[in-house]
């Protein structure tokens, strides 16, 4: 006989005093079951090999599997009150959350900056306006700018150039 078929034959033994074991360390029957049925898979995943002591080392077993259970809860509470952290704005309990949506001076701000940026970017020399727009708003390469439109890379990262400071100037008035 060997030691896998040894820890099976202790697992059927001691499977009552297991049963025991996890509940008193869960204090919950169906957590408890599902534990159990987790030791029972583990002991039919476990490679053979010498188990001096079944009874202890199932045991064992079962304790981690508590612990186990009770890290990975730690873990998603931990998990979950970041998240409620976050979409609460830190509020504690009976605390009205703060409102994160933009106010309507905002939103007339970010519109009258888009329509500066939209501007500046139309009223671009020709070419620095062509590469700015493969390049920054199409996802284009500086290589593959310069493929597409004929032109050296240099050529390409020149008129990136002449674009960001001609949009810099045209974004600080």
């Amino acid at each position: 006989m060997d030691g896998e078929d040894r820890l099976e034959i202790a697992y059927g033994v001691h499977r009552a005093d297991l049963m025991r074991l996890l509940m008193a360390r869960t204090g919950d029957r169906t957590e408890a079951e599902d534990l159990l049925q987790e030791l029972w898979l583990k002991v039919q995943q476990q490679p053979g090999g010498p188990v001096e002591n079944g009874r202890a080392y199932l045991f064992r077993m079962a304790q981690n599997l508590v612990i186990d259970r009770l890290r990975e809860r730690r873990r998603r509470m931990e998990r979950e009150r970041r998240w409620s952290d976050e979409v609460t704005d830190f509020a504690r309990a009976g605390i009205e959350p703060a409102d994160r949506r933009k106010t309507a001076e905002d939103l007339i701000l970010d519109r009258e900056e888009i329509a500066t940026l939209t501007s500046a970017i139309t009223n671009l020399p020709e070419g620095a306006r062509r590469v700015f727009e493969l390049h920054k708003l199409q996802g284009l390469s500086h290589g593959e700018v310069a493929a597409h439109l004929g032109i050296s890379k240099s050529g390409v990262e020149k008129h990136m150039a002449v674009a960001m400071k001609y949009l810099r100037r045209a974004l600080m008035d």
